[in-house]
């Protein structure tokens, strides 16, 4: 079943997400009941995903022309507090330690809302400021974009300021967010018809903060021109707007095919503290490693 759910998502490109979890009651109050009864019609979280992929396939094709979600409907990912002790029953994947668990009371749940319409139009912002002129007019026209702002103006106006729980990167994961991680991190691998459909770990956000802030302080000292330390301080500010009792998942998609099992959390470890020492040598074998295993991956977005 999970095979067939995942199989949309063959020749397109890969997609990793880094994703917050928090406890219902971080979210406004006349949001919560409308998060919660999303997470429950959540059947599986392959049933989510493929939702997700088929929905914004279905954009792509509409009539019209128009890409932009409507905000309709918005799907909501659940995922189970650390530390709370659940029957193990009905994974998806093949990991021991998912903390991926619904609970019908709903005690020990966290939520993460997917908020397509402000995704998008942070995306379209994105690339519209990377081209300009025509071509830009021909991916997004300007009609396209004013009708969707004034979507995300009426989000904004419901919600009011409003965390974005999702971070997307195609053709392969940042550096810095396996500076969150550790390999002995809960992780389930998910797998179908001799694939890896994708692979998640999970943090919870206390330890991922402490991990990036060691990052941000050693990389500030040790080379505080490498672009690496301006992700990593983003990262951190972002971490630093949700709840204390929430949790960061990554999510590899399909990529985890290619790269799994993955030593990356390490290597940028390693790499960090080397530098922090003075260890020139290990720093660079450690970013060798990296490349070595990322750079094809990206190659593959410029591949014909």
């Amino acid at each position: 079943m999970t095979g067939n759910l995942y199989r949309g998502q063959a020749g397109l490109p890969f997609s990793s997400t880094l994703r917050v979890y928090e406890p219902l009651d971080a979210f406004p109050e006349d949001q919560q009941a409308a998060i919660k009864s999303a997470g429950e019609r959540a059947v599986s979280r392959a049933a989510v995903e493929n939702a997700e992929l088929l929905a914004s396939l279905g954009r792509i094709t509409r009539p019209g022309g128009d890409p932009f979600p409507t905000g309709r409907t918005d799907l909501v990912r659940v995922t189970r507090a650390p530390g709370v002790p659940v029957e193990d029953a009905g994974k998806e994947g093949s990991g021991k330690e998912s903390p991926r668990e619904e609970s019908a009371d709903g005690v020990g749940l966290l939520y993460c809302p997917s908020q397509l319409v402000l995704r998008a139009g942070l995306a379209a912002n994105a690339l519209i400021e990377g081209i300009h002129g025509p071509l830009a007019e021909l991916l997004i026209p300007e009609e396209q974009r004013d009708r969707h702002q004034e979507r995300i103006d009426m989000v904004n106006a419901r919600d009011g300021i409003t965390r974005v729980h999702t971070r997307a990167s195609t053709w392969g994961i940042p550096f810095s967010w396996f500076s969150l991680f550790l390999e002995s991190d809960p992780q389930d691998v998910v797998e179908a018809s001799g694939r890896i459909l994708t692979v998640r770990v999970w943090a919870p956000i206390s330890d991922a903060l402490d991990r990036v802030r060691y990052a941000v302080a050693n990389l500030a000292l040790a080379a505080p021109d490498l672009d690496m330390l301006d992700d990593l301080t983003q990262l951190t500010e972002w971490l630093e707007l949700f709840h204390a009792d929430s949790m960061v998942e990554l999510d590899y998609g399909a990529v985890a095919d290619k790269v799994y099992p993955d030593d990356s959390p390490m290597d940028v470890r390693l790499g960090i503290e080397c530098l922090a020492e003075g260890d020139m040598t290990g720093a660079a074998a450690a970013y060798r490693r990296l490349a070595s295993r990322w750079i094809p991956i990206r190659q593959l977005a410029r591949a014909s």
